[in-house]
């Protein structure tokens, strides 16, 4: 799945002005479609929810900690992603961050559901990789 060109980032960030969302070539696909990496565990968390968005499985293993890495992902057919919220980031030391968030979507059938995770990046190489979350559903 692609974006035209100047659209929306599906993060929602916010431009300077407070007023728009960040075009997606200015926000994560600065880091989906190159090879600049995240500078830190918030932008790649960002980028890792436009990359479920635009079911991008090739960034998400490459941003996923090998500890934890699946051989691959699966997408549910038809499901709409309705809006991310960053709740709180918190730098341990330069290596190892984590990240809260809620990611709303809707499934193709039924209601719309909520993910609540805190997420844990660390840092190696000069690259941020998601590790793991605590999460729950609602």
């Amino acid at each position: 799945m692609s974006l035209p060109l100047n659209s929306p980032c599906p993060c929602g960030r916010l431009a300077s002005t407070g007023k728009t969302v960040r075009p997606y070539t200015q926000c994560c696909g600065q880091y989906l479609d190159s090879p600049t990496p995240a500078p830190d565990a918030q932008n790649l968390m960002r980028s890792r929810y436009c990359a479920f968005v635009l079911e991008r499985e090739d960034y998400l293993l490459a941003t996923w900690h090998s500890s934890q890495r699946p051989e691959s992902l699966d997408f549910e057919p038809g499901i709409k992603w309705l809006g991310l919220d960053v709740r709180a980031v918190q730098q341990q030391d330069e290596d190892h961050a984590t990240v809260e968030f809620v990611a709303r979507h809707k499934p193709a059938s039924g209601k719309a559901v909520r993910l609540h995770e805190t997420s844990r990046f660390v840092r190696e190489q000069g690259r941020w990789y998601y590790v793991d979350g605590d999460a729950t559903w609602s």
